[in-house]
């Protein structure tokens, strides 16, 4: 157990601590999104008025783009040996950084609450308690298994993978026998700002995995290839969100108001019951706490990212570790629980949202590595205010904040609608507004200085 349970944290990972393959990543983001959240996301585009044909096309697209994006960011991991966020400083400022890290807290937070949601409606009847039980008991199992750490939450992505590619492959047979697949293909009726909105579902649910995809590849060995790391993550969470997204298309095409008065007791009433039904709750939940202990890892290294900005700590100990994670848990629980009552609508509000605030911090992160810095970082001056990188780099906290603004007349929101939209025939087009804006400002006035850019990487821990 000694040797399971993970002693790093935000700390570079020494080339003596490094294993595995790039195949990990595959196996991992694929059981991380054969899940019901990704059901729900993808039935989303039908519910707020898409048709099966263009849903489909539009998510896929969305997957594939965001999901180059976020495989962008896993390729990172290898060279550097660190936590995605952490990275940050290096166009932010050491503490520059907790601008964004705020908002990926309050992601992780987010995304744990829907997660819990969902996997409380499965837990209460595997226990035959009730959704606020399931949540609680989901809630607290999630905790445990993010506190052991990193070679867990990869067995547990190996394990899901398999478990929920058998069980969606049974619902989907299930699914097709109920259904007329070629009256639904049929139904195909283009517009353009329903299909933007389900390219944009997808894109927000792969971008939002950015923040924290590095986390689960800075183990590799460092001479792991970037290419693969990239495709192999960019393969197994493409493949496995749209293979949900698609499902959850077809299910709300299908089954209507009785889909969306229960998700999940719909989607285990397709699949049987009996023994059948306590196997596809315990899939669910199964496939849940794989993504929310991803979230909680997460949340707990952005906050000791946040804190050791100011603190200088670069070490965790394990009651620091274990206070981090029930703090994500607890905040997380709470959300859940106020807000079970109103999920679909509050959900896709919620990754829209999400989408707003993390695509400029991918484009000025990603100009930053690859264009910029040229894949070189000075690892021990990100954790000197003093040092290479500074305090804060108001340069990149400025694009940041244009990036933002630059998004607010094309987002289509429940709460708020940017004056454009209209001009676009109600599309949401803020996420491709808050890709190209940073990363075009942020490359134009970082290329003019060289002075945070070391010739190498510079590693004090590295063989």
């Amino acid at each position: 157990m000694a040797g399971l349970v993970e002693l790093r944290s935000i700390d570079v990972v020494p080339d003596d601590e490094r294993h595995g393959t790039a195949f990990s990543q595959f196996t991992l983001w694929l059981g991380a999104n054969l899940q019901i959240t990704a059901v729900v996301t993808g039935a989303l585009a039908v519910v707020f008025g898409g048709d099966v044909v263009w849903s489909i096309i539009g998510l896929l697209l969305g997957n594939l783009l965001g999901g180059a994006v976020m495989a962008l960011h896993s390729a990172q991991g290898p060279k550097l040996g660190l936590p995605q966020m952490i990275q940050s400083r290096a166009q932010f400022g050491v503490r520059g950084a907790v601008v964004p890290l705020l908002l990926v807290i309050v992601m992780y937070v987010g995304f744990f609450a829907s997660g819990s949601v969902l996997a409380g409606q499965a837990v209460g009847e595997l226990t035959h308690t009730n959704d606020t039980t399931g949540i609680v008991v989901f809630a607290l199992v999630t905790a445990i298994t993010a506190a052991v750490g990193y070679r867990v939450i990869h067995t547990l992505g190996r394990v899901a993978s398999v478990i929920c590619a058998l069980a969606f492959v049974y619902l989907g047979i299930r699914l097709l026998d109920r259904a007329d697949l070629g009256t639904l293909l049929q139904d195909a009726h283009f517009s353009l700002p329903v299909f933007l909105l389900a390219v944009s579902l997808s894109a927000s649910w792969q971008l939002a995995f950015g923040p924290y995809v590095a986390d689960y590849s800075r183990y590799l060995p460092r001479t792991t290839s970037a290419k693969a790391t990239f495709w192999w993550t960019l393969s197994g969470s493409a493949l496995g969100s749209q293979w949900s997204m698609t499902f959850g298309v077809l299910v709300a095409a299908t089954a209507g108001e009785e889909f969306l008065a229960s998700q999940v007791g719909y989607v285990v009433a397709l699949g049987g019951t009996g023994l059948v039904a306590s196997f596809i709750y315990f899939v669910i939940a199964l496939g849940k706490l794989t993504v929310n202990v991803l979230n909680t890892y997460g949340g707990f290294m952005s906050m000791v990212t946040s804190v050791s900005g100011f603190r200088g700590q670069r070490v965790l100990s394990r009651r620091g570790r274990t206070a981090y994670i029930a703090l994500i848990m607890v905040a997380g629980t709470a959300v859940a629980l106020l807000g079970k009552d109103s999920f679909l609508t509050a959900f896709k509000d919620f990754l829209l949202f999400l989408l707003t605030f993390f695509t400029p911090w991918s484009a000025i992160n990603l100009v930053d590595y690859y264009l910029i810095s040229k894949e070189q970082y000075d690892i021990p001056a990100l954790s000197d205010p003093g040092g290479r990188y500074g305090a804060w780099r108001w340069d990149a906290l400025v694009v940041y904040g244009v990036g933002l603004l630059a998004q607010l007349p094309f987002l289509v929101t429940h709460f708020y609608t940017g004056p454009l939209v209209g001009l676009l025939g109600g599309a949401d087009v803020s996420w491709i507004v808050g890709l190209v804006v940073p990363a075009l400002l942020y490359w134009l006035l970082a290329r003019r200085t060289t002075a945070h850019t070391p010739e190498r990487t510079t590693d004090a821990l590295a063989a």
